[in-house]
């Protein structure tokens, strides 16, 4: 079985999903709608043999993304380590838990987009610094000490005088 899609892309289906309950392969589809940011389409299924309703999810399936450390060494790109750091950094800020998902979702689609497949640690973190820097300016203090490793007050000024700098230059721009 095959169609052609809006963007007349030939697509094959898989006629069957096999029912968790009975393993029939005879099953119709309810509803659809996208799931998790667009990235994936939630169907909601009904055996015909059984009449047991069911989820799938169909994603694109997509290469890891391997992290290059500082001394060298290699891992996978872990999305929750990326939203522990970005966590601490806005505690008791006035960022949202649902605006910080929706932070990491944005990290991480850059990350995915524009790597080839290996990203060094030390552009993931001025990444996310661009990106804080825009969002909370707390947070992106917080995040570029530990970061950065401020050793003492002098970092910490320097860092809020620049920031302090950039806010006047938009300021000028604006008028």
């Amino acid at each position: 079985m095959a169609y052609y899609s809006t963007i007349g892309v030939k697509v094959h289906l898989i006629p069957y999903m096999q029912c968790p309950t009975c393993q029939n392969t005879d099953s119709r589809v309810l509803e659809s709608r996208s799931a998790d940011s667009g990235k994936s389409v939630r169907r909601r299924r009904e055996c015909l043999n059984c009449s047991f309703r069911f989820t799938t999810y169909e994603r694109v399936e997509s290469m890891p993304v391997s992290v290059i450390k500082k001394d060298g060494c290699r891992e996978l790109f872990d999305k929750q380590k990326l939203f522990t750091g970005i966590s601490r950094a806005c505690e008791k800020t006035n960022f949202s838990s649902e605006a910080i998902i929706n932070f990491v979702d944005g990290i991480e689609s850059q990350i995915v987009q524009d790597s080839n497949k290996d990203i060094k640690s030390s552009q993931i973190g001025e990444l996310i610094l661009k990106n804080l820097r825009k969002e909370n300016e707390v947070a992106y203090i917080r995040f570029a000490s530990v970061y950065r490793k401020f050793n003492g007050v002098k970092d910490f000024i320097s860092t809020l005088e620049s920031l302090k700098g950039s806010s006047k230059n938009q300021l000028a721009s604006i008028s």
